[in-house]
Formats: C-alpha cells, structure tokens, sequence
C-alpha cells in the first residue's frame, strides 16, 4: 500500500510537471542568465561578497575575459582588444593601468599578445569605479542564454506552442551551428598555441549575434521535441489513473 501511495504522489507530481515544465524551465534559465547581471549593480552598490560569489559560481562555466564581456556604470559597455578594431569603442589596452591594477607584470608584457598573463588578468579583472563591472557572463553566453529564454517566451505563446515542429537539423546546422563555429572557430585557430593565421579578434556585435542564434535555434529544436514529450507523458499516466478508477 505504501508502495503504491508513492507511487501515485510520483506520477501525480510528474503530471504536474508535465503541464508545467515550460514554465519551470523559464525560471530556471531566466534566475540563470539574471543573476550575472546581479553581480555588476552588487558592486555598484557596495555589495561586494555576494557579487564575488557570483562571480566565482559562473567561473567555472565562462572564460569571463573583460574584453569579451559586457560592463555596466562605466565609461564603455565593452572594452575590446585593440585587434578587433570596433569604432566608437576604445581599447582594452588603453585601460592598462586600471586592468593590470595590483599586479605583478612580467618584464616586457605586451598586453595585445595572447599571453597566460594576459588571459589570468582578464579573467580575474571584474572592474572598477572608471570601467564599471563586468557581467559574469561573456558578450557570446549572455546572447545564447538570453536568446534561448526568449525563444521559450515565444514558444509559450498558444498558436505557436501547438503547431511549432521542430526545425529540421539541416537548418539548425546552417542558422545555428555554422555561424557560432564560423565566428568562433576561425578565432580559436588564430589564437596560440596554433595560430594557423593572423590573429583574428572577433567583436561584441559578432558574438551576439552568433550566440543569439544558436540560442534561438537551440529553443526551435529542443522546445517543440520536449513538448511532444511531455504530452505523450501526460497521456500515459491519465491512462493509468483512468484504469484504476483514480482521479488525478
């Protein structure tokens, strides 16, 4: 009997869920991608250990460089590397002095060669009162993210929610998959150690867009598939509860 109650409580919860997981799962990505803009206006008002949380909690999960991402109460919402050549944007480089604050730089370090000390300086670097603070995520994951709980936003919309099919995987790969590992590709193989070519930096306007399709098309592929799943879940455990005579 006992056996039987948990199970019941088990499908009636996963039921609920089955009607419900849309939303749920907005939740859960909308906590993710807000809470890397929590942590500038943390240090904006002062804040500090819970904003280095924050920070230290998406590490793991984001190369974090300040020239990839995004800042906030500063003078620049980016700060590029010079090679990436945006206008209206002054260089990262220009900010040395700020960037390298507190540091031990190595004899002759040239802050516009892809150097480790150049990496560990931009990922540990968060900001400051002339910069701003950055986002805890980069320009390209804020963008997927951002874009991914958008396409839910759009998907939760009735009409669309059940009629949309999946986007077949030829697209997904042309819309999605290609211009993030175009953008980001050709950039990590300029890069050392293998620098096949002339270092290419891609900029902020590139990234989001890349990232915001691949985001968007990951929704149009996993949402629609989700959904049909969740239904066929739905209609097995009324089948279920119809047999024994229960009500859900």
């Amino acid at each position: 009997m006992q056996t039987q109650s948990t199970g019941t409580r088990l499908n009636r919860t996963l039921y609920g869920l089955s009607k419900r997981w849309l939303r749920v799962l907005l939740i859960i990505i909308g906590v993710y991608i807000s809470l890397p803009f929590a942590a500038p206006v943390l240090m904006r008002l002062g804040a500090n250990q819970p904003a280095y949380a924050i920070y230290g909690m998406y590490s793991p999960l984001c190369h974090q460089f300040a020239f990839r991402s995004w800042f906030l109460f500063g003078e620049q919402t980016a700060y590029p590397r010079r090679s990436a050549n945006v206008p209206g944007y002054k260089p990262i480089e220009d900010y040395a002095a700020n960037f390298t604050a507190g540091k031990s730089i190595p004899p002759d370090t040239n802050l516009a060669a892809w150097t480790p000390f150049l990496l560990q300086t931009a990922k540990e670097f968060i900001g400051d009162s002339r910069m701003g603070w950055k986002v805890a995520l980069c320009e390209r994951d804020v963008a997927i993210y951002g874009a991914l709980f958008l396409g839910g936003l759009i998907f939760s919309i009735p009409l669309l929610r059940n009629r949309l099919r999946p986007i077949p995987i030829w697209l997904y790969f042309i819309l999605g998959i290609l211009p993030i590992a175009l953008d980001g590709g050709i950039q990590l193989l300029s890069e050392p150690p293998l620098a096949l070519f002339a270092a290419r930096e891609t900029t902020p306007l590139f990234r989001t867009l890349t990232g915001g399709l691949f985001g968007l098309m990951n929704a149009w592929l996993a949402f629609p598939y989700l959904e049909e799943s969740f239904r066929l879940t739905r209609a097995e455990i009324e089948e279920k509860f119809a047999r024994k005579g229960k009500a859900l």
